[in-house]
């Protein structure tokens, strides 16, 4: 399916820092708990399925791309806020980042 440029002007994709991964031990599959610095958009929480290939230890400090306006969504106890994003190939998700450091809150063009 084709979309037009103003489709894809909606889409707001920003670059973050994670500074808080932990667990989700309420979600249905295995999946952490993410805190993410969007800069001047502030901190957004996020759940992500990305157990397979990350350790929580790992993941602080890590930039990363996500969506940030979708509405928020319950999954289990806690709001999401926004989507973060990755590869998919088969239960393995890869995070989509920059290859350099950025700052915070950058919209993806």
């Amino acid at each position: 399916m084709e979309i037009t440029w103003a489709d894809f002007e909606k889409v707001d994709i920003r670059v973050g820092t994670i500074l808080l991964a932990e667990v989700f031990e309420k979600a249905r599959n295995p999946s952490y708990k993410l805190e993410i610095d969007f800069g001047e958009l502030g901190v957004l929480k996020s759940s992500a399925q990305i157990t397979s290939l990350y350790a929580v230890d790992e993941l602080i400090g890590k930039q990363i791309m996500a969506v940030v306006n979708f509405p928020k969504k319950q999954i289990a106890n806690m709001m999401s806020e926004c989507l973060v994003l990755g590869l998919v190939g088969g239960n393995d998700v890869v995070l989509i980042n920059p290859d350099r450091k950025v700052k915070n809150g950058m919209r993806l063009a």
